[in-house]
This record gives structure tokens, C-alpha cells and sequence, in this order.
């Protein structure tokens, strides 16, 4: 009797920690949320000036949710469309992306999306917003004239714009609609025998049908081969992913899985039906973009070998959101709540979010990653992303591509070229196959070299750093002689640097004006002829036997 005594006593005591920490933890939560509440109240009553409530403790809420991770947030009542746009992809408005124009300093329309609202209503790359609906947009920026060309849809506004090309002020009257940004923008044969299709993000019930229908349309034309391309993939809706997966792995294979602190959040994802391929030969492109749904995607089919991963390392995306947990007040929060796994057991995520002592973020070392195997027994490490099998790094583009493009350029020489270039060419030749000739890319060059373009050269500044430092040790005048002669060399050339960067300038041109005539689809097609990646994953689907050695067990 005694012996169960203490054994019943000990079970008690053994209780007790367990019990006695989760009375403190909730001693804490009230606590805090009684101090909160009386600091506001205090304020609201003395503090000098009127206080905003939505704006105040709305800080408090967001500077709360960014101490955990960057994909928690909360949407209120005024910013649920925000939330669906990201969740579906869709939005109310013309459908185009619009940019800043330095020289102006005034918006501009920059890419009409094909077979919507400003693409029909005959807008063009270049054209300048002057009004929306009669207010004046001068000295407006991108994120302003944003939210007033969107609205709902099926409701009318007059849009005033002028055309550089004529220098004509025109009135058009679009009707908004809602806009679906492109998520499948291009598919086609890039070889004989080699399909590629390019998926942009996993919009809800709609990517994997479109995947299925192009992959099917491309087996039709003769496709042995794919490459499937989730470049700057940033992800969206974990089922797409699943169903993606689905079309090359058999029935019944289980892919994804899930673990979070509650029970609900805790989900296993096998494939449910039959494939349409098992077989055929396929190289996934990644890139440090390629995130979440994307890395489910290639992680899963690499965990299964079945599929090459060629590119640079993804994101580093390990975890789930809940997207839309209701709030009070017509709110939502998009809450982290699980973390995920794919096929070989390991989970990908690149940071882990510390939430003792302050809180920090911590990047997880190649060397802490922990050592998976594949189906077939190759190695591969959890944290960091998906490595891919095959490293191959993008081409880069030179320094005076970046300022040409517009990052930085306020003299917009190269859109105006292309502006006038569009007006003088009704058409061109197709995407395939247009390239600008030689002398047009002169007459480029003379209107940069005619305009105030300028651009920092980086070995100016390294070098002009370099001879600080040097000033600094006591060097500097030994080496005069030597400074001098590399400060002569990397004097600023506008017109050498054209003809060094000639071949990458012509290609960013190009595809500009493929994407103004053809679109999205057109710029893709065309970019696809001097792509650095794709030109490898071709090399490699057409060697099988590297192919079959890549996949083969260590």
C-alpha cells in the first residue's frame, strides 16, 4: 500500500512541473496583454497629440508578427483585396505593368498583358500617364497610380495618356476586369525532341490543369525530353504542386508531409492517380527565386530521381501558412503553422527564426545540414534550399546593362530608342527569330553617346577606394607609378564600354521589343535562344548517358 502511495505521489509531483509551466506561460500572456492594453489606454487619454488607433497599435501588431517570420502577417478589413490577390493571382484593373520614367518623372505604361483591358484598348509600351478619371498623376509614383488604375471589376474610367512616338494626347475609356497574371506565360519546343514549359506560380486550380494540357499538347508534337522551368518561381497553392508531381510519379507515393504544433496542421500528401509519364527525361531549372511551392516541386522529384535539378541553389522555403485564419472585424491572418517535408525526409528551410531572448534569425551552415538519401540512394541535405544536381550560374549582366535597362538611368536613352524604334516598325519578324541588326544597334549607340547618359563603373570605384587604402598604409608613392597607369586604362569610355557590352545590350534590346510586340510568351521564346541554362539542360537531355549517370546512386 505504501509503495503505491508513493507511486501515486511521485506521478503527482512528476505533474506538477508540466502544470506549473503552463500556469506561467498563461500568467504571462495576460499579463502582457493587461500592460498593453493600459499603456494604450494612457496614451490615448494623455499623450499630446490625437492618436490613430488603426495606425498605432497596427504597428504594434505588425512589429509583433515580424519578431516570428516574414510569411505571418495580418490583413485587416481594408486589405483583404491585397490578400486574394496573392492568394489567386488575381486583381481588378487594365493588366499591365507600369514604371517610373527618370527623364520625366511622370509613370509610363511598360507591358500591356496580352488579351487584356489595355493591351485591347490599344496602349502601348512607352505611352505616359497624364490623368486617371480627370485627376492629374504628375509627380505620382508607381504604387499611387497602381491602386488607381485597379478598382472593380466591370467599372469604367477615362485614361489620358501621351504617346512619345506622335506626341499626341489620347483619351481612352477602359473597362476594368479582373486580371489574371500570367502563371504558365510560355510553352513550346525549344528543340527538336526537347519541350520546355515555364511556370511562373501555382495559381489555385489552374496551373496544374494548364502544366497537364501543355505537357500533353508538347508530347503530341513529338517531345522526348522536357525542361521545366520554375526560374523565379516565388510558389502559391501547395495542391497545384501536389498534382504537378502527380503527372510523373506513380499512384499512391507519398510526396509532402507536414508537422506543425496542432494536430490540424500535421497533413500527408500522396499522389492519387496515374501518371502521365514516368519515364521520360526531365531537367528542372532553378534559381535562389525558387521558392516554396517550386521547391516542393523540384525537391520532391529529386528526392524520387525523378528528375535532373540544374541551376543554382532555391530559396530555402521550409514552411506553412495557414492563409486566410478569420480575425475579428472582417481580418485575416496569414499564420505559419507547420513545417514541411518532402519525400526523403528532410526539410529545406534556410533560417531558422529564433523567438527566445529578443528574438534573431540564424542561416542554417552548410556544415549543421544533416545527410538524406534519395529513392535511389544519392545524398542530399536538408536546410539551404534545394541544391541542385547540376550547378550551372546565369549569365551576368554588365554594369552598363543595369543603368541602360533603366535601374538607374535618368536620361531613359534605351526606352526611348525603343519607343522610336516601335513606331518606325509596324511589325517585326517573329520571336524566334528577331534580332536586332548591326546597324541599328549604331544608330543606339550614337543616341547614347548623343545623350547625358552616365553610369558609376565599378573598377573606378574599387580602384578609386584601393588608392585610399593604399594613402592610408603608406604605400600610395611607391605605387604611384602603378596607380596611374590602371586609373589611364579604366578611364570612363562610354563608347569602348558599347562595343565590349555590344552583344548583351543588343540581346536586352531585343527581347524588350519581342516582349512589346509579342508579349510576355514572345519576350520568353526569344530570351530562350541565348539562355546560358537552358543551352545546358539541352546539352544534357540530349547525352543520355550523362542523364542516367546523374541519377544514379552514388
Amino acid at each position: 500500500m505504501k509503495r503505491l502511495i508513493s507511486y501515486a505521489f511521485l506521478a503527482l509531483t512528476c505533474c506538477w512541473p508540466a502544470a506549473a509551466q503552463e500556469t506561467d506561460h498563461n500568467f504571462e500572456i495576460a499579463k502582457n496583454l493587461a500592460v498593453f492594453s493600459d499603456i494604450y489606454r494612457s496614451l490615448d487619454m494623455m499623450y499630446v497629440d490625437s492618436l490613430d488607433a488603426n495606425e498605432v497599435i497596427g504597428t504594434g501588431i505588425r512589429a509583433m508578427l515580424k519578431s516570428l517570420d516574414p510569411y505571418t502577417e495580418y490583413y485587416p478589413e481594408d486589405k483583404q483585396q491585397d490578400l486574394k490577390t496573392m492568394m489567386t493571382g488575381k486583381y481588378a484593373g487594365i493588366g499591365a505593368m507600369i514604371r517610373y520614367n527618370y527623364q520625366l518623372g511622370r509613370v509610363v505604361i511598360d507591358e500591356p498583358y496580352e488579351n487584356m483591358p489595355a493591351a485591347e484598348a490599344g496602349l502601348k509600351k512607352g505611352d505616359i500617364i497624364l490623368s486617371i478619371d480627370g485627376e492629374d498623376m504628375t509627380k505620382k509614383d508607381n504604387a499611387y497610380v497602381s491602386e488607381h488604375l485597379r478598382g472593380e471589376p466591370g467599372t469604367r474610367f477615362v485614361l489620358k495618356i501621351k504617346r512619345p512616338a506622335t506626341g499626341k494626347e489620347m483619351n481612352f475609356k477602359i473597362t476594368r476586369k479582373t486580371i489574371q497574371t500570367p502563371y504558365l506565360p510560355y510553352y513550346g519546343m525549344c528543340r527538336p525532341g526537347i519541350g520546355y514549359i515555364n511556370l511562373s506560380q501555382f495559381t489555385e486550380d489552374l496551373s496544374a490543369r494548364d502544366f497537364r494540357r501543355a505537357f500533353i499538347d508538347l508530347k503530341n508534337k513529338g517531345m522526348q525530353s522536357l525542361i521545366f522551368d520554375l526560374r523565379n518561381n516565388g510558389g502559391g497553392a501547395v495542391p497545384e504542386a501536389i498534382s504537378i508531381i502527380n503527372m510523373f510519379i506513380p499512384r499512391d507515393v507519398t510526396v509532402l508531409t507536414m508537422q506543425g504544433k496542432v494536430k490540424q496542421s500535421n497533413k500527408t500528401y500522396k499522389t492519387t492517380v496515374e501518371p502521365l509519364d514516368t519515364v521520360m527525361p526531365i531537367v528542372i531549372l532553378v534559381n535562389d527565386m525558387t521558392a516554396s511551392a517550386s521547391e516542393i516541386t523540384s525537391g520532391a522529384l529529386q528526392d524520387l530521381d525523378r528528375a535532373v535539378i540544374m541551376g543554382t541553389r532555391t530559396y530555402g522555403k521550409g514552411l506553412v501558412q495557414v492563409p486566410n485564419l478569420p480575425i475579428q472585424y472582417n481580418g485575416d491572418l496569414k499564420l505559419t503553422t507547420a513545417k514541411y517535408f518532402i519525400p526523403s525526409g528532410r526539410c529545406i528551410q534556410a533560417i531558422n527564426y529564433k523567438h527566445s531572448k529578443g528574438g534573431y534569425t540564424e542561416h542554417v551552415p552548410d556544415s549543421l545540414t544533416k545527410v538524406f538519401h534519395t529513392a535511389g540512394g544519392r545524398e542530399v541535405r536538408d536546410g539551404g534550399g534545394i541544391k541542385p544536381d547540376v550547378e550551372v550560374k546565369p549569365d551576368t549582366m554588365p554594369n552598363i546593362v543595369v543603368y541602360l535597362a533603366g535601374a538607374r538611368d535618368s536620361s531613359e536613352v534605351l526606352l526611348n530608342y525603343e519607343i522610336d524604334y516601335m513606331a518606325k516598325h509596324p511589325s517585326i519578324a517573329p520571336a524566334s527569330q528577331f534580332e536586332l541588326t548591326d546597324a541599328d544597334y549604331e544608330e543606339f549607340k550614337r543616341r547614347v553617346l548623343a545623350s547625358d547618359f552616365k553610369y558609376d563603373r565599378e573598377s573606378e570605384k574599387y580602384l578609386k577606394n584601393l588608392v585610399e587604402l593604399a594613402k592610408f598604409e603608406g604605400y600610395y608613392d611607391d605605387a604611384k607609378t602603378e596607380f596611374e597607369a590602371l586609373q589611364k586604362k579604366l578611364s570612363h569610355n562610354v563608347a569602348k564600354d558599347l562595343d565590349i557590352n555590344k552583344d548583351d545590350i543588343k540581346e536586352v534590346i531585343t527581347n524588350d521589343l519581342v516582349t512589346a510586340y509579342y508579349y510576355q510568351r514572345g519576350g520568353i521564346e526569344s530570351s530562350l535562344r541565348h539562355d546560358k541554362q537552358v543551352k545546358e539542360a539541352v546539352k544534357l537531355l540530349q547525352s543520355p548517358d550523362e542523364y542516367r549517370k546523374i541519377l544514379k546512386k552514388y
